[in-house]
């Protein structure tokens, strides 16, 4: 790795930790102490409200078909409880972890005093988000179309537990998903995730349980995972399926950690975890496989500070979002059959309506895989949110399927089709102006403008860079009382590059980049 990769590295973990001031309480409480939190208040609103411009008809109906969020939900992910000191820090951690739960559309946590002078309040004020969601999604990208149908329940019976069934088809296969995801599941943090998917060619299951680092200063972490699945790999080459083997996998494992230092600002974590796997790619076509076992041993440890933005209108409508620009390091090593490293880090710049951000994640043992990004931020303009983004990548001697395919992870130019760049090389640079046109729509939804200039794709190592580019504008729309605002977008524009085919002129139904 260069030299320049190493610098920053050393300056991710040197970067320097933002201290919160001490705040003076009222006798009789001494001067230098914290106030103690005297009760817990919780507001928790329902879907619509009585002040929204959405019509009558359609607030009572939703408010009546939904199940609002149970108090002691919300009451589980406050970090602060009665009786402990006030702290700033966990009171902006709690609004974020409340946020995260993804089943909120406005969260507010904020403290209020019961008498002048005396006893603190911590209030917390939600409200809801439409979380029963029939699915039907379409997406068409250079002639690829691709489709989901189903019913995903975000918030089941206010518990905050996601079920989800559905249908879909991509160029490649057919599949059926059944999601469960409760992050209460066991007392206040732990979690339980079950995922499974029934492929035209296959089928894939995974699952995890555990309690992770639920907050800054969490004293230690455990959780434990596994993976199941038969299917087939595809593997393409300048838009032409290259081959297809069988894979089979099973992988159990568990990892945790301990934290060396934890306060609300910083944290110093030494981790570690063991998987056994079985993995075997047949590429003969009989039915006999070989059997691979693996054992692999990991340990680290990670540094890391908090620092948040909390912007809106950045990749959703109507509900603030938290960006997390911390700088963070996490080193380990891995021992299987030999020796290998992971690595990753990011740090950042911030500025009053704005941030740049620079993240690096590499991994090596018998592949090497090093993957790099640069994202920066800015709305000094009134109703814009200007976003430019640019990544690379490279891997070696991947496993089958392995290679960079942008059009799967949809990280590369929008107008492009499925597999139009595949290979072990990867580049991507984007422009997007976020033109906020309505925030509110009958109380319902919000739409924007986005022009837009992408450029990038991905190639093999033995053959010249291919890549493509587009240029036009997207209509971007997005729900405001949904649990989720994720916009989707209509974008038209001009193909260019090494990787085009077709038309020059190209017209997608998407998700939008989410950055």
């Amino acid at each position: 790795m260069g030299r320049c990769v190493w610098a920053l590295l050393v300056a991710i973990a040197i970067s320097s930790v933002d201290c919160l001031s001490a705040q003076t309480a009222d006798p009789p409480i001494r001067p230098s102490a914290h106030p103690p939190i005297d009760t817990i208040i919780i507001e928790n609103g329902n879907i619509f409200d009585r002040d929204d411009a959405s019509p009558d008809w359609v607030a009572h109906l939703a408010n009546k078909l939904h199940s609002r969020t149970r108090q002691w939900v919300i009451r589980r992910r406050l970090l602060l409880s009665r009786g402990a000191p006030f702290d700033s820090a966990r009171m902006a951690e709690s609004e974020r972890a409340l946020r995260s739960l993804g089943v909120f559309r406005s969260v507010r946590v904020d403290t209020v005093r019961s008498s002048p002078g005396r006893k603190l309040a911590l209030r917390a004020v939600t409200s809801d988000g439409w979380s029963t969601q029939p699915q039907a999604s379409f997406t068409s990208a250079g002639g690829d179309n691709t489709w989901d149908v189903g019913f995903i329940e975000r918030n089941f019976l206010g518990t905050a537990t996601q079920l989800a069934l559905i249908y879909g088809r991509n160029p490649d296969r057919s599949h059926l998903d059944f999601d469960f995801s409760n992050p209460l599941f066991f007392g206040r943090r732990t979690l339980l995730t079950l995922r499974y998917r029934d492929l035209s060619d296959g089928r894939r299951g995974d699952w995890h349980f555990g309690l992770p680092f639920h907050e800054t200063s969490a004293p230690y972490s455990l959780e434990t995972y596994g993976e199941a699945a038969q299917e087939r790999v595809l593997r393409f080459r300048d838009d032409s399926l290259l081959d297809s083997t069988r894979h089979h996998l099973l992988r159990v494992g568990i990892i945790g950690g301990v934290a060396a230092t934890a306060t609300t600002h910083s944290y110093t974590r030494v981790w570690a975890g063991w998987e056994w796997r079985r993995e075997d790619f047949d590429t003969t076509g009989t039915s006999r496989v070989p059997y691979s076992v693996f054992s692999t041993t990991r340990a680290g440890i990670e540094i890391g500070s908090v620092r948040f933005r909390v912007l809106e209108h950045f990749n959703s409508y109507a509900r603030r979002e938290d960006v997390d620009v911390s700088p963070k390091l996490r080193f380990g090593v891995v021992l299987q059959s030999g020796v290998g490293y992971e690595l990753s880090g990011q740090t950042s710049a911030v500025w009053k309506r704005g941030f740049a951000v620079l993240r690096l994640a590499a991994n090596g043992l018998d592949s090497t895989r090093t993957r790099g990004e640069l994202t920066v931020v800015s709305q000094d303009i009134s109703r814009h949110t200007l976003i430019a983004h640019a990544e690379g990548g490279i891997v070696t001697h991947p496993k089958p399927g392995a290679e960079f395919d942008p059009w799967v992870v949809q990280r590369g130019p929008r107008l492009f089709g499925a597999h139009d760049f595949t290979g072990t090389r990867t580049t991507w640079f984007a422009f997007e102006d976020r033109i906020l046109v309505a925030d509110e729509i009958l109380g319902l939804m919000a739409v924007g403008l986005a022009p837009f200039f992408d450029y990038g794709g991905a190639w093999y190592g033995n053959e010249p860079a291919r890549q493509g580019g587009d240029a036009g504008l997207a209509l971007r729309f997005g729900p405001t009382r949904a649990v989720r605002g994720d916009a989707a977008e209509l974008a038209f524009g001009y193909r260019f590059g090494q990787g085009m085919q077709g038309k020059r002129w190209a017209f997608t139904v998407r998700k939008g980049f989410s950055f």
